[in-house]
């Protein structure tokens, strides 16, 4: 359990800074399209992460983990073309460290899914 509180705390501040990146994005750079979609996908990964703490059986939480990681790769698109559109820059720590946190996300993801997986087959 200690590994759901893990990717609950991680992809909550993920949202949180997600949240604050959309409003530079809208405020300073007029860049409403992208950050919309990023918007979106950033803050579903800890609702449906969120969503599995309920999870009704074992599929029920890969089903809805799976849908985390899902948004989670959205994410790391919509981040990545960001940067290749000089909406955000590499040499920005900010930046680095939400590309960081987001591939750890869904490292934490991609594990927590096989292991209850491999749980769930025995």
């Amino acid at each position: 359990m200690k590994q759901d509180n893990i990717i609950l705390d991680k992809s909550f501040a993920f949202a949180v800074k997600v949240v604050k990146l959309y409003k530079h994005l809208c405020d300073d750079k007029k860049e409403y399209v992208l950050s919309k979609q990023l918007l979106r996908s950033g803050t579903s990964i800890g609702a449906n992460i969120n969503e599995a703490q309920a999870a009704q059986s074992t599929n029920d939480f890969i089903a809805k983990l799976s849908i985390a990681s899902k948004e989670a790769r959205e994410s790391q698109y919509w981040i990545k073309l960001l940067i290749e559109t000089d909406y955000l820059s590499l040499s920005n720590g900010n930046t680095q460290v939400l590309q960081n946190e987001i591939n750890e996300i869904v490292k934490l993801l991609t594990s927590i899914i096989k292991t209850t997986q491999e749980r769930n087959k025995k």
